[in-house]
């Protein structure tokens, strides 16, 4: 029987893998793939410059430098290897083959984190069964789901960030027993951290996580600051010694200038982008956002059993602060997850694209919601979550390849499309890439025909032979005449185009929901 499980359970890890991989290769190219290219380029560039001249000027003139690459070690090499097969796969250019390739790299990112995240709960509800359908509903978040497809920027540091809160709390539990603390140990969380910051600087604030456990542990097992100094500073010297060294290592705009952290921090603090997001039918812009903006879109991005969890806490708080070890993890999930959304709104963080900036909370979130549900009933949450797991199978199915704009059932009390960004990262585009291919052939149209719209698109319609590619903004001044214009659907500011005709409109449909959601249209303007 037990061998018939493990069987079972293999093949399910093995299905999930093999449909992740192949939807990830598959799903359009979005709007920032080709800057994250850039950033590498620019990278790789300084570091010949540098070899060759002793300097990287031109480096240092760009814009976005301080755009960790960390990923890209990684996605790099294996892109070589399948981005031909990506390419042909996909009827797209080679340079589109070769963005898409990192895709899969991206999936499989997010699945490790699996791993960590199925550690991270068992530590606490020692239940196997409930551990594994957890994982499963963590793993197949329409959401998370969606973004581990093509997301280079946030998923990766969401699932290194999980992995890292993970072996931080294994060494505070060592502390807490009182056990050697290992070396190898040491230096391999303090790579996970350098590789973690160097995805994106806001990887500082891992050390926010870290203070907080420790302060639990305090107050749980009295322990004197000075105790505490001599017992580990030499070992957490050595540690702080090697994580300076990787981020330094792994980041070649500080190889001249080490002083190019602190610049990089200041970058940070004071970057901006006068970008509005459509929340409940308000534009709000990331240079003035609310404090709602955080818990609206987290009121609608979280799944209504993580929300129902979360709210029943005051009911199993005493179940689990019982036990310390169960005060230190839980503790560090809840408390970190607060203290990152009051500190984005405290310092007044330039956000927009809803919450995806503050997606590496949603694992503390989830871990939160379902320990929760597990202190109150054991059956019943296991029952919930085995109903929500297969709901969210079906979600997938429904709204494959646009699941990253996923919202609960919420949001279809309201009118979706006038009240939330839906496709902001034009996912679209290879779909309506195809219908432009058909429109021209079964028209009879010219392939020097001018298409107008964002990048989305356009790597497909090379492959095709097409030629003619303009901003979308320059729609209005176009002097020659048909030509065919596409859109995502972002947000409320983008009109359609004037004395145009509506040839198609991308949709999809929630599970047991009638209304179709348009994502993206393709005009024909005479």
């Amino acid at each position: 029987m037990l061998k018939d499980k493990k069987i079972l359970f293999y093949l399910l890890v093995i299905l999930y893998l093999g449909i992740g991989i192949y939807l990830s290769i598959t799903t359009g190219i979005t709007s920032d793939e080709s800057f994250e290219q850039l950033n590498w380029d620019k990278n790789v560039s300084g570091i010949i410059s540098l070899l060759n001249f002793g300097h990287y000027d031109e480096f240092l003139r760009y814009l976005d430098k301080y755009h960790g690459i960390a990923f890209h070690y990684i996605s790099q090499p294996i892109q070589f290897f399948i981005s031909n097969l990506v390419s042909n796969l996909n009827e797209v250019s080679d340079f589109g083959g070769h963005l898409m390739s990192k895709h899969s790299i991206v999936f499989l990112i997010f699945s490790l984190s699996g791993i960590y995240f199925f550690r991270l709960i068992n530590k606490i509800t020692q239940n196997l069964f409930f551990s594994y359908l957890s994982t499963s509903l963590y793993l197949l978040y329409p959401y998370l789901f969606g973004h581990s497809l093509f997301n280079m920027k946030d998923i990766p540091f969401l699932s290194i960030w999980l992995i890292t809160t993970y072996y931080f709390l294994t060494i505070v539990e060592d502390i807490y027993f009182e056990k050697n603390l290992e070396y190898k140990k040491l230096i391999f969380i303090s790579f996970l951290t350098a590789y973690l910051i160097s995805i994106r600087i806001l990887g500082i604030l891992i050390f926010l996580q870290v203070l907080i456990s420790l302060i639990i542990l305090f107050n749980i097992k009295v322990i004197k600051l000075s105790t505490f100094i001599k017992n580990y500073y030499k070992k957490f010297s050595i540690s702080l010694f090697l994580l300076v060294l990787f981020v330094y290592l792994m980041n070649p705009i500080f190889w001249l200038d080490p002083y190019e952290f602190v610049n990089s921090i200041k970058w940070m603090s004071n970057y901006f982008n006068n970008i509005c997001t459509l929340t409940l039918g308000d534009c709000m812009n990331s240079l003035s956002l609310p404090s709602s903006y955080y818990f609206i879109w987290l009121f609608f991005k979280l799944p209504i059993l993580i929300i129902l969890g979360i709210i029943i806490f005051p009911l199993v708080e005493k179940k689990i602060f019982k036990n310390d070890l169960h005060t230190i993890y839980y503790g560090t999930y809840c408390f970190s997850a607060l203290a990152i959304v009051f500190l984005f709104i405290l310092l007044r963080v330039n956000i927009y694209d809803e919450i995806r900036h503050i997606m590496f909370i949603l694992p503390l979130l989830f871990l939160v919601g379902l320990i929760n549900l597990f202190f109150i009933n054991k059956k019943i949450s296991s029952f919930l979550c085995m109903l929500t797991v297969i709901f969210f199978v079906f979600e997938n199915i429904s709204l494959n390849p646009y699941q990253y704009t996923w919202l609960n059932s919420f949001a279809k009390f309201t009118k979706i499309e006038k009240n939330f960004e839906i496709d902001y990262w034009g996912v679209s585009g290879k779909n309506l890439s195809k219908k432009i291919i058909g429109y021209t052939r079964d028209n009879n149209l010219s392939k020097n025909i001018c298409i107008y719209g964002d990048e989305f698109a356009k790597d497909y319609l090379i492959k095709h032979g097409f030629t003619c590619f303009k901003k979308y903004q320059q729609l209005d001044s176009a002097k020659v005449k048909p030509v065919l214009a596409y859109k995502n659907l972002r947000n409320a500011k983008r009109s359609n185009p004037r004395d145009c005709k509506l040839i198609w409109d991308e949709t999809y449909n929630y599970t047991f929901y009638s209304k179709k959601i348009s994502v993206g249209t393709l005009w024909r303007c005479d």
